[in-house]
C-alpha cells in the first residue's frame, strides 16, 4: 500500500504530473524538456531523479546526452492509477501549452535532420557514411534473394556463393582450381550449408546439365577465359528460359602487369564487346553500366551487366 500513496504524493506535484504525461508520449532528452517546460536544467533533474526512484521513468545514454521516457513495465495497480491520475489532468491549460511545445520540439528534430541531409544533397553517395558499406548493403539485400538455383561461375573459394547460399535453394560453385574447390567445400561443411554444392570444372565447359538453374553469375572470372565467348555460351546453355546472367568484370584497361601479377588472359572488355558478346549468344534486355572505379593507379574500372535468356 506505501508504494501506491507514495505514487500518488509524488505526482501531486504538478510538475512531475507534467514531466510525465510528456514523456508519456515521447522520449526526450533533459535539455529538449528544458526547452519545451521553460525551466532550468537542475529543477528538472531533480524531479526526472525523484520519478525514476519511483521506476515511473526509465532513461538510457547515448553518447553523452540521456534520454528519459515512461516506464512501460509497471504493475496493473500502478499503471491504472498512474493513467488515472495523468488522464484528470489531460485538459489543464500547463498540460495544453506543454502538448502544443513538444509538437514544436519533435518538428524541430525533424528539421535539423532535414537539414542535414539538404546539405550533402548529391554528396551522400559519395562521402564516409558510419555503419554505411557495401559488406553491409550486399548482407541486406541477400535477404531478398528470391530461391533460385544459381551457378558461380569460376567460384573460386566462393565468397559470394557463401552468402548467396543463405538464400537461395541452391548454389553450385564452378572452378578449375582443385584446391579452391577443396577449400570451398570445407568451409560449405563447417557453415553446414547443404545446399552449396563445390564442383571442379570450367567455365568453357560447365558440368551442369542444359536449362537448370536460375541465374549464371561470372564474377571476375571472364577475363580469365581462354575463350570468353565460349563461357558466356556456357551459361546460355545451363539457364532456364527466362534466366538470368550477371557479368562483373574489369572495364578494358591497358594495365599489362596483370597478366604476371593476377594470371589475367584479357585486360578487361569494353562495353561494346561485352554488350556485343552476350547478344550474339542470345540473350536479350541486355543493361551495362560502370559500378565503381578504383581511386588508385592504374584506376581499374567494374563494369556489371546483367541479361535475360529468352
Amino acid at each position: 500500500m506505501s508504494e501506491i500513496w507514495d505514487i500518488i504524493k509524488l505526482l501531486s506535484d504538478s510538475t512531475r504530473a507534467r514531466i510525465l504525461i510528456i514523456l508519456a508520449k515521447e522520449e526526450l532528452s533533459v535539455a529538449e524538456l528544458q526547452e519545451l517546460m521553460n525551466m532550468g536544467q537542475s529543477r528538472i533533474s531533480s524531479h526526472l531523479g525523484l520519478l525514476r526512484q519511483a521506476s515511473l521513468v526509465i532513461d538510457r545514454k547515448e553518447g553523452k546526452k540521456t534520454f528519459y521516457s515512461t516506464n512501460k513495465s509497471l504493475s496493473r495497480e500502478k499503471d491504472t492509477l498512474v493513467s488515472a491520475i495523468l488522464s484528470s489532468l489531460d485538459q489543464e491549460a500547463d498540460i495544453l501549452e506543454d502538448q502544443s511545445n513538444l509538437k514544436r520540439i519533435l518538428g524541430k528534430r525533424k528539421q535539423l535532420a532535414e537539414e542535414y541531409f539538404n546539405s550533402v544533397a548529391g554528396r551522400l553517395g559519395k562521402n564516409y557514411c558510419p555503419g554505411r558499406s557495401w559488406e553491409a548493403i550486399g548482407h541486406f539485400l541477400l535477404l531478398l534473394t528470391p530461391k533460385l538455383k544459381i551457378a558461380d561461375l569460376g567460384a573460386g573459394e566462393g565468397l559470394l556463393s557463401q552468402l548467396l547460399a543463405r538464400g537461395a535453394e541452391k548454389v553450385y560453385c564452378i572452378d578449375n582450381a582443385p584446391k579452391m574447390v577443396e577449400f570451398g567445400q570445407d568451409l560449405a561443411l563447417k557453415n553446414d550449408q547443404t545446399n552449396l554444392e563445390y564442383m571442379l570444372g570450367d567455365i568453357e565447359s560447365v558440368p551442369l546439365d542444359d536449362n537448370s538453374v536460375d541465374i549464371a553469375l561470372l564474377s571476375q572470372a571472364l577475363h580469365h577465359a581462354s575463350n570468353p565467348t565460349k563461357a558466356i555460351e556456357e551459361a546460355f546453355r545451363i539457364l532456364k528460359p527466362g534466366g538470368r546472367i550477371v557479368v562483373i568484370d574489369l572495364l578494358e584497361h591497358d594495365f599489362e602487369k596483370a597478366r604476371e601479377l593476377y594470371a589475367d588472359v584479357w585486360l578487361g572488355f569494353s562495353e561494346n564487346k561485352l554488350y556485343q558478346m552476350l547478344k550474339d549468344t542470345g540473350f536479350s534486355q541486355t543493361e551495362l553500366n560502370i559500378v565503381s572505379k578504383e581511386v588508385n593507379e592504374p584506376h581499374f574500372q567494374t563494369l556489371l551487366a546483367s541479361a535475360i535468356k529468352h
